[in-house]
């Protein structure tokens, strides 16, 4: 089914085949979140926290794909459910790092194994080598778009 008035024909557009796989991932990393009472951006930033201990706001928003606003709602829930921890006063500037808790490493914990299964899956049938230049070749895209200001 090919386009012959100009537009992109949706069967060979790499873009609109990796937003397909964006979105399958999602719905996929979703699903084995939810038993496990967390969503898939609740994930990012506790996996983001674990990697990088001490993260502002800003810094987690960005590194979720989220906004501010929402990253302030979320982290103040995860606060709340004793997942991160903050200090109620910036020692510099406005920033309250967050960190995790014990019982967010565990939840993270988790929750890493679930979201690894679905990267096994999602990988199943490719050889390691297939895997080793679908992942050179991803990375060269997010480079490419970085690279030229447009990410």
């Amino acid at each position: 089914m090919s386009q012959d008035n100009g537009g992109v024909d949706l069967e060979t557009s790499v873009g609109y085949l990796l937003k397909e796989a964006s979105s399958a991932l999602r719905v996929a990393m979703e699903a084995v979140l939810r038993p496990l009472g967390m969503t898939l951006t609740q994930y990012s930033c506790l996996e983001l926290l674990a990697q990088r201990p001490g993260l502002s706001n800003s810094q987690l928003a960005r590194g979720a794909f989220v906004t501010r606003q929402s990253m302030n709602v979320l982290v103040q829930a995860l606060e709340r459910d004793g997942y991160v921890t903050r200090p109620t006063q910036a020692t510099v500037g406005k920033v309250l790092p967050t960190e995790l808790t014990p019982s967010g490493r565990g939840s993270l914990d988790k929750a890493t194994a679930a979201v690894r299964s679905v990267e096994v899956r999602m990988l199943t049938g490719l050889t390691e080598a297939e895997r080793r230049q679908a992942f050179a070749s991803l990375r060269s895209m997010v480079n490419a778009l970085q690279d030229n200001g447009e990410a």
